[in-house]
């Protein structure tokens, strides 16, 4: 069952606001067992909303459309519907009254302008808005279904989720969707593609594999599709578990979290703490892990130590070794940590030193050259990178590299 969603407004096209609703209906279509063929933005022009619904109509069986729904001339996409199926407009009683009851708990009059939002297509069937004055609407049209929903997140979330979804279960006899998410850490997509490219061509027909990469990271994500759910999630049980002996030391969890996120899901359930050093990233990894509720169960703090001074005072880094090797050197790295590890009391500690950009950098150490350090008593690992020119790209990639640094030292405990 193919869907296809079609969000309404020029404010999208001018980037004033966001699509986010096109990413929750897909997310919750998929749960389901409906899977989006496209996603499409039109602006509020009656031509091109036309347009948008006949191409759609030819790709999917339900077209889910968000957006132009308010009471202003603006907002055509009721009248635009009504033009597309050939029907004139009906004062729907349920709609109107919903919107009466709606000024009056705001001691508001009821002008026309809005006594007009309960004019709706003569062959459609309401939907309830209990959040918003704009109705939602279902029409079955020639064998496929279309839904018009209001562009307000909340509103169109929570007509989503009481009404459109159970009544799209209802309608069809929809398969089973499974997903696996399998996050890694440290090696980059074509290495991974190729550690694995004999199970991968060994995948049965109904289930998928995805490569999904963001800087330093890649999600596999496996998608089981079939009638028999418990069978399906056998399956892909069996193949992520084939997955993960292969690749086992890149892995950080099966779940699709922030890499950080689940770095604390790990060390807390086995009651480990963590401090971090940080220069060139200036509390951002700090910044990452704190974001996240209930962290300080792992975290204890850190320090952001830009200057010579504050890595001698803070950390203990010595005089000595600032002033021969310089802040950015295997050597500092070295100190930093395990002057975190020592002062901090933790049971880990990560420190990263080098030079972000996009100025400061030098020929023997060029803007993008970052040391980080990890470690746990007894054991320290240093490693030098070489990111690029742009500042907030290498903070970033910093980041995400400290952190895979961190999961391999912690895994090797688990061997």
């Amino acid at each position: 069952m193919l869907a296809e969603i079609i969000t309404i407004g020029d404010e999208i096209l001018i980037g004033q606001i966001v699509d986010t609703n096109s990413a929750w209906i897909a997310r919750e279509l998929n749960l389901i067992g409906i899977r989006v063929k496209q996603i499409s933005s039109v602006s509020d022009d009656r031509a091109h909303i036309l347009k948008a619904l006949g191409e759609a109509r030819e790709r999917a069986d339900i077209i889910l459309i968000t957006g132009g729904l308010g009471p202003t001339k603006d907002d055509i996409t009721k009248k635009t519907l009504a033009e597309y199926f050939n029907v004139g407009m009906v004062e729907n009683q349920e709609a109107l009254e919903n919107v009466d009851r709606i000024f009056k708990k705001y001691n508001r009059p009821l002008l026309e302008v809005n006594r007009l939002q309960a004019q709706v297509p003569a062959n459609c069937e309401v939907i309830p808005n209990l959040n918003g004055t704009a109705p939602g609407m279902w029409f079955a049209h020639e064998g496929k279904i279309f839904v018009s929903m209001p562009g307000v997140p909340f509103e169109m979330m929570y007509m989503m989720e009481s009404q459109v979804l159970p009544k799209l279960k209802a309608s069809f006899k929809l398969p089973f969707i499974v997903h696996q998410t399998i996050l890694t850490v440290g090696e980059g997509e074509s290495f991974l593609a190729e550690r694995i490219a004999d199970i991968e061509d060994a995948l049965p027909p109904h289930i998928k594999l995805a490569y999904l990469p963001k800087l330093g990271q890649v999600r596999l994500r496996l998608s089981g599709y079939g009638d028999n759910e418990a069978a399906l999630h056998q399956d892909v049980q069996l193949w992520t578990n084939n997955f993960v002996e292969r690749i086992g030391n890149v892995v950080v969890a099966l779940e699709d979290i922030p890499l950080e996120k689940a770095i604390l899901n790990k060390m807390a359930a086995r009651g480990l703490t963590l401090s971090a050093a940080e220069s060139c990233t200036g509390g951002y990894i700090s910044h990452l892990i704190t974001q996240h509720p209930g962290s300080s169960e792992v975290f204890f703090g850190g320090a952001v130590s830009y200057s010579y001074e504050l890595k001698e005072s803070l950390l203990g880094v010595n005089n000595e070794t600032l002033w021969q090797y310089g802040a950015v050197s295997q050597e500092t790295v070295i100190e930093m940590v395990e002057g975190a590890l020592f002062n901090f009391k933790s049971d880990y500690a990560m420190a990263v030193t080098g030079v972000a950009g996009p100025g400061g950098g030098s020929e023997d150490k060029p803007v993008g050259t970052v040391w980080i350090a990890v470690a746990k008593a007894g054991k320290t690992v240093s490693k030098k990178f070489t990111f690029g020119s742009k500042r907030l790209q290498n903070i970033e990639r910093t980041a995400i590299a400290a952190f895979g640094m961190l999961n391999t030292l912690l895994s090797e405990v688990e061997n």
